[in-house]
């Protein structure tokens, strides 16, 4: 008798604890709707990207066409207006917005969640949130490190040409200045001087090797923004054209033909940003999710460029790469 008291006990124990689980495990979670501003063109490497997006929402409860919708608005070329991109995104009633362009989805709206995913600026220095570890405010995301990171390309170029001394740089002022500072507090230290072009259209890439092929550069390196993904081929075109090696972040710039890329793993970067969407869509409040960084990065070396620019790529180096183009 008393053994069959106990095991009763034991067994409704057992349901009270297990029972929230279950029903937690089972509980549906409420349609979403995500604004998306796309600073790229829908290119099958940006279809890549946003599928491991979709997958990851899908882990967290959030299936495409059942109970998540998407409205998307591509910042490219020939551009609308910001304003109006963001406020047909506004139209849309998202419950969080994905930007590539942190900045003006923050000045556009003040209430509705920002998921960033921004390689330009620092957050807090330019005034979008008010520390990495609480953002506040209704913005969060993934920024890079960028004057941490920028050191990695000049020990690239430095590998793969001995006695780097001038370095030309191609930077867009639209994405603010933090690039810049970051790389010049670099190359300081290590010697190297750098030639700031600026470059605010495609048609301006041309011009800036012109006005770059006097001081005879050693490399070229060109900053992150959206001008420089979108347009890579004719940026690598152009470098192989003037004999030189050239370094960006976006993997696509090597597959492309310029000499080497080195930059955040772009589909891992993707999930991190759906894991932080998930948690907002889950109650979470974006000003209570700490900024993270980019936690893995590759390495894409082009060797048919190299052979064609007459550099041999240390076997060390290769050794480093993630993909390598032959």
């Amino acid at each position: 008798m008393r053994c069959s008291i106990l095991g009763l006990i034991v067994t409704l124990t057992l349901r009270v604890l297990v029972a929230p689980l279950a029903v937690d495990a089972q509980a549906p979670v409420k349609a979403a709707r995500i604004g998306w501003l796309r600073s790229t063109p829908e290119t099958p490497e940006w279809r890549r990207n946003f599928d491991a997006f979709t997958q990851e929402l899908r882990d967290h409860g959030y299936v495409e066409g059942q109970n998540v919708t998407f409205a998307f608005r591509p910042l490219t070329e020939p551009a609308t207006p910001l304003a109006a991109l963001l406020g047909e995104l506004l139209q849309f009633q998202p419950d969080v917005i994905v930007a590539g362009g942190a900045g003006a989805a923050r000045q556009a709206t003040t209430t509705v969640p920002i998921v960033a995913l921004d390689y330009e600026r620092d957050p807090v220095a330019s005034g979008l949130v008010e520390s990495y570890s609480h953002p506040g405010g209704n913005l969060t995301g993934v920024f890079l490190d960028f004057p941490a990171f920028s050191g990695k390309w000049l020990e690239l170029l430095r590998e793969v040409v001995p006695g780097l001394a001038r370095v030309a740089v191609l930077w867009d002022p639209t994405t603010g200045p933090m690039q810049v500072r970051g790389l010049e507090s670099t190359a300081r230290p290590v010697g190297v001087q750098l030639h700031v072009l600026e470059v605010r259209r495609v048609d301006d890439f041309a011009g800036a090797f012109r006005t770059a092929m006097p001081e005879q550069p050693d490399a070229v390196i060109a900053l992150s923004a959206p001008l420089v993904s979108n347009h890579s081929q004719h940026l690598a075109a152009l470098a192989v054209t003037h004999h030189l090696p050239a370094i960006t972040l976006f993997p696509h710039f090597a597959r492309d033909g310029g000499l080497m890329a080195y930059g955040p793993d772009q589909t891992d970067l993707f999930r991190q940003a759906a894991r932080l969407v998930a948690k907002i869509l889950h109650g979470a409040k974006p000003g209570d999710l700490p900024i993270e960084r980019p936690t893995h990065f590759e390495l894409v070396i082009n060797l048919k460029t190299a052979q064609e620019l007459g550099l041999t790529i240390p076997p060390t180096l290769l050794f480093q790469a993630d993909e390598i183009i032959r």
